[in-house]
């Protein structure tokens, strides 16, 4: 059903996409929209218990998008550097497809929605539920069970980590 990669050497592992998808903060979410046509949003986003997680207006394009189809293809960059030299980038990112929802259990939405504020906002406890009850009623939570996910790490970056990898740590005596 899922392609192939093309350049399977350079694929990571479950492990490597998974600490990718914990460290990053923001991602583009791609959807179907209006009369068919792509629909891609950048978001913050919360990687928890494998799945993805973003909040965001209960009303609005991603929320019709979503639920008039509900497969989805979530992408994450975690580290990008343009290498003029090389006329190429240093990169390392994950795409992930899967099923989206937005949650419905008010306590489910207010602890998904408690630790994206820790993510992004680790002020106190008390400061977080204010700010999250103030907004809950009009505050969604789309959670995104993956089905497929792949991680790509590009030419030199894997060079670069094979470089330092194969170097000894210096001798203390």
């Amino acid at each position: 059903m899922f392609r192939t990669m093309r350049r399977s050497a350079q694929a990571l592992t479950e492990k490597e996409c998974e600490e990718v998808l914990r460290r990053g903060q923001e991602g583009v979410l791609a959807l179907t929209g209006d009369e068919g046509w792509p629909y891609a949003v950048p978001v913050n986003y919360l990687y928890d218990e494998g799945k993805i997680y973003i909040h965001g207006a209960r009303e609005g394009h991603r929320a019709d998008a979503v639920r008039k189809e509900p497969r989805v293809s979530f992408c994450v960059m975690d580290e990008r550097t343009v290498v003029p030299a090389a006329y190429s980038t240093a990169y390392r990112s994950v795409i992930v497809f899967g099923r989206a929802r937005y949650l419905e259990d008010t306590a489910e939405i207010r602890e998904r929605l408690d630790r994206l504020a820790v993510k992004f906002v680790p002020d106190g406890p008390e400061k977080r539920q204010a700010y999250i009850d103030h907004y809950i009623a009009e505050t969604a939570v789309l959670e995104i069970e993956i089905c497929h996910m792949t991680g790509k790490e590009g030419r030199l970056l894997k060079e670069k980590k094979e470089k330092l990898a194969g170097q000894r740590p210096p001798v203390i005596q």
